[in-house]
């Protein structure tokens, strides 16, 4: 079944301005600035200014389901950018072992991770983090770092990368207990 027209709604904070140009979405906030293309969406995206507030909103017309899954998701990438330019994004990712304790050894610009002695290795694996995104120690917990930043692709990837390069390859990963 076609839906003839459908519209979301998002609206945009005060401290948050937004921009728009042919599916360019440009969010400055008190963080910073984000931006992203969604000319890969078919949609109309329209910035409706009243006396209450901005919104922005997201239409599309004669849509079927996964049309209108594209509007949802639309939405919900441009609600990310917005709490990421306010709030920001933070994982928390730590560093787990049985026998041979992980050294994680932070760069001093916190763009980049060393990780040595995983399972006893003597390889020397390096993580750099994406653009904009750092990485700190926890004080509050050992051998936790917290992977920072605005944009969330940037900030998920990176917690990715991170957790893909400690992935154990070629040996038995199940537990014994006796």
């Amino acid at each position: 079944m076609l839906t003839i027209y459908k519209d979301l709604d998002l609206e945009i904070p005060a401290n948050v301005t937004v921009e728009l140009e042919s599916r360019i979405v440009k969010v400055k906030g008190p963080r910073g600035e984000l931006q992203k293309n969604l000319r890969h969406m078919a949609m109309d995206l329209r910035l409706v200014k009243s006396p209450k507030g901005t919104k922005l909103k997201f239409v599309v017309w004669h849509a079927g389901r996964k049309h209108l899954a594209c509007l949802r998701t639309a939405k919900a990438a441009v609600a990310n950018m917005i709490k990421g330019v306010t709030l920001g994004f933070q994982y928390k990712m730590r560093a787990v072992y049985a026998h041979f304790p992980i050294n994680l050894i932070l760069a001093g610009d916190s763009k980049s991770v060393e990780i040595r002695n995983f399972l006893g290795e003597k390889r020397v694996r390096r993580v750099e983090m994406a653009d904009g995104v750092t990485i700190k120690d926890d004080k509050n917990q050992k051998d936790q770092v917290l992977v920072e930043g605005n944009d969330i692709d940037a900030v998920s990837q990176s917690a990715a990368m991170l957790h893909g390069v400690t992935l154990v390859r070629n040996k038995d990963i199940r537990k014994l207990y006796v």
